[in-house]
């Protein structure tokens, strides 16, 4: 867990800040290279002990990605960090989708669907992951949201994401039958 040093206060806003343990952090482009397999999936592990806290607290991070995950490679110490996007969940309602990041948002947000849940962070893990494994940061690289889609489109096939269009009766739009260079079968 984080170990809060203090609260301190502006004098002139009285804005609180939290100020917590100093994180001897390795910046993740030069760690993630030299990571072996076993590092890997002590490190995984670390963020999925970190969400499995905060979604059994009702805590949706919503901007899991490198820059917010701070390593101590030599104290083999993980920290996930930078919370300003988090947000209690809430069977049924509905939430904002400019959150995350482009390389790690999930379809859900690349396709408005605003009704989403923790899930959401456990697509961004899996997008460090593969980042990490394959030696390719970000993995999935859109130039913009559209172009994300077709990114993950490309690797994981349309047939998942025609299923989640259907189970979620949405539609996409007609511009990504070219695109994508497939279009469902009826």
């Amino acid at each position: 867990p984080h170990q809060l040093v203090v609260v301190v206060r502006d004098p002139q806003s009285k804005t609180p800040s939290l100020v917590f343990e100093c994180i001897n952090n390795t910046d993740f482009k030069t760690l993630y290279p030299t990571l072996v397999d076993y590092d890997i999936r002590y490190y995984i592990n670390e963020v999925l002990k970190a969400l499995d806290f905060c979604h059994s607290q009702g805590i949706m991070h919503r901007d899991v990605k490198p820059h917010n995950v701070m390593i101590d490679h030599e104290q083999r110490k993980l920290r996930l960090i930078d919370w300003g996007l988090a947000e209690f969940y809430h069977p049924g309602r509905e939430y904002n989708v400019r959150v995350a990041s482009r390389y790690y948002k999930g379809p859900e947000l690349l396709m408005d669907l605003q009704l989403y849940d923790y899930a959401l962070d456990m697509w961004s893990l899996g997008c460090m992951l593969a980042a990490i494994v394959f030696r390719k940061e970000p993995f999935f690289h859109g130039y913009d949201n559209y172009d994300q889609l077709v990114k993950i489109a490309r690797v994981l096939g349309t047939d998942g994401l025609f299923q989640y269009l259907d189970k979620y009766n949405l539609e996409l739009d007609p511009h990504f039958d070219d695109i994508l260079g497939m279009t469902e079968i009826q």
